[in-house]
């Protein structure tokens, strides 16, 4: 095969890819109106084998966003309603006794519903530490150990998970090391007058829309491979390093208002996501390479639970938005020239 021809194949690929994406999304806004952003980071995370944790006042349709996206998937879903009172075992199973016909006991493991394609944490911050951190092993190893044995999940496996910002009366934020696991903190806003003037159109009415499943769990991993195959070049690379660095108070590569507002900064595993961020953007856009505007937009949702806000930040009306916004201004692109002439030698 000629190189010209893989390449041929390789465009008919990737416009095929994005012709699946859009039909996703044209499916999912069939109940959603608005929230175009959302939707497409929470389409990154899925082509990625990212988890999502969506932030939003109560009555903003998050979970219904998670639900209505799981049913234009063919794939199998949890919902698990996070309270108080919920134990780790409650999540991932447990060991039941079972005696059988010749009167002969042995335990038996029944799975929790973390055993699904994609589960729905719903109201993640209203469980106990204890309990929050049974999704960490799923979460980082997609699997599950109960007793001495350890289970593998469905592949693929997703956690999309739901918080309110502004409740704290019996809550338990998440610790740093649990927030780590998310890909992406996707901020769930109020729509425009517009679009909330169709919602009340659409949803006073006594009409159900009729959604179509698009993708198999199958076809589902077979594009997380090819986004893992989007090439990333060297100054885009260069540009990610740079850009998490800039982070970390106390280093040379850190602004001075960095160093002022921010306690702690982003680790290596934020790079990574701002890669393979930029990797799935590039791709639902029908292209075969990582732009630093791809690196741009994943920015905030990457790397706004990743950076400590200190009191002083707060105390003057600084948000971990507004800190990132201004890094992305601090930190100068690469030029690709400079990259080129480097290769070429």
């Amino acid at each position: 095969m000629s190189s010209a021809s893989k390449s041929k194949t390789l465009d008919e690929i990737l416009v095929e890819f994005s012709e699946h994406r859009q039909r996703m999304q044209e499916e999912l806004q069939k109940v959603i109106v608005g929230q175009e952003e959302v939707i497409e980071q929470l389409f990154a995370a899925i082509f990625t084998r990212g988890h999502c944790l969506l932030e939003g006042v109560p009555g903003l349709a998050k979970t219904l966003m998670v639900s209505t996206l799981a049913r234009i998937l063919d794939v199998g879903f949890k919902r698990v309603q996070f309270t108080p009172d919920l134990m780790p075992s409650d999540i991932t199973g447990t060991n039941v006794l079972e005696e059988d016909d010749t009167g002969r006991r042995r335990f038996r493991f029944v799975e929790g519903p973390i055993f699904t394609n994609i589960l729905l944490a719903d109201e993640i911050n209203r469980t106990p530490p204890k309990t929050q951190a049974a999704l960490l092993q799923a979460m980082a190893e997609k699997e599950v150990t109960a007793g001495q044995e350890t289970y593998k999940l469905p592949d693929p496996f997703f956690v999309i998970a739901t918080q309110n910002p502004i409740e704290q009366e019996g809550t338990y934020p998440l610790p740093e090391a649990q927030l780590d696991r998310f890909m992406f903190t996707v901020r769930v806003d109020y729509p425009t007058l517009e679009e909330e003037k169709k919602i009340l159109a659409t949803t006073t009415k006594d009409d159900t829309p009729e959604l179509r499943r698009v993708l198999s769990a199958k076809a589902i991993l077979n594009l997380q491979k090819l986004v893992r195959s989007v090439p990333v070049g060297e100054f885009v690379l260069d540009y990610v390093a740079r850009l998490v660095r800039a982070t970390r108070p106390g280093t040379t590569e850190a602004p001075p208002f960095i160093s002022k507002w921010i306690d702690y900064g982003a680790g290596p595993r934020a790079g990574q996501n701002l890669v393979r961020a930029g990797q799935a953007f590039a791709a639902m856009d029908g292209r075969y390479s990582v732009s630093l505007a791809d690196i741009r937009k994943a920015a905030e949702p990457v790397l706004r639970h990743r950076i400590g806000v200190n009191f002083q930040a707060q105390a003057e009306g600084k948000k971990a938005e507004d800190i990132v916004q201004m890094l992305l201004d601090a930190i100068a692109e690469p030029k690709v020239e400079t990259f080129a002439r480097g290769q070429r030698r």
